[in-house]
């Protein structure tokens, strides 16, 4: 079964469903549990993610930023990232060039 346009888990508390993508960009919708983490890592990819719903506790190469439903943050290529959802929270985050790890 295809990954794409079905939700699957993520991290404990965490589930996505990715987007079919564009040549070079794609989206995923991110639904976060109180309390729960999306977890330190870093690609090349740069990334926009917007709240949709909720409060989220970003942390972007040590640098602790928190938003909100309606704002977005911007995470650059390389850079070391995660997040901590103070409460139930949804994302809708953005890739570009194509994150072909979560594609395959």
């Amino acid at each position: 079964m295809s990954r794409l346009n079905n939700w699957e888990n993520a991290e404990p508390g965490v589930k996505r469903k990715i987007f079919n993508p564009g040549h070079s960009i794609m989206m995923m919708e991110v639904h976060f549990e109180e309390g729960a983490e999306g977890y330190l890592h870093s690609h090349v990819h740069e990334q926009l993610s917007y709240c949709l719903e909720g409060k989220l506790e970003f942390t972007i190469n040590g640098e602790k930023t928190v938003i909100a439903a309606g704002e977005t943050i911007f995470i650059p290529s390389n850079a070391e990232h995660g997040c901590r959802a103070l409460e139930k929270s949804r994302l809708l985050d953005s890739f570009t060039p194509l994150r072909v790890d979560l594609l395959s």
